[in-house]
C-alpha cells in the first residue's frame, strides 16, 4: 500500500470548489483547506506506487485551477 500527503497551490478563491472535486476521487481519503504557502493538503492511499503516480499525474494535476503540487510519500 502507498500513502502520501499532497500539498496543493491553487488559484485564489478556488479552494472550496477544488476540495469538493478532490473528495470525489476514491483514492483520496482526506482533504484539508489550509492557509499559508499551500492551499489544500490531501491524504491519498493507493495499492502501489504505479497507481499513486497515476493518481497524481492524471487525476489531480489535470484539474483546472491547480498551479503546483508537492507529494510527500509516507513509508511504514
Amino acid at each position: 500500500m502507498e500513502q502520501a500527503y499532497i500539498l496543493i497551490v491553487c488559484e485564489i478563491g478556488t479552494e472550496h470548489d477544488l476540495s469538493s472535486k478532490l473528495m470525489d476521487i476514491d483514492e483520496i481519503k482526506n482533504v484539508m483547506i489550509t492557509y499559508g504557502d499551500y492551499d489544500i493538503v490531501i491524504e491519498a492511499e493507493t495499492d502501489d506506487g504505479t497507481k499513486m503516480d497515476d493518481l497524481i499525474t492524471t487525476k489531480i494535476r489535470k484539474l483546472e485551477k491547480i498551479r503546483t503540487t508537492i507529494t510527500l510519500r509516507v513509508t511504514n
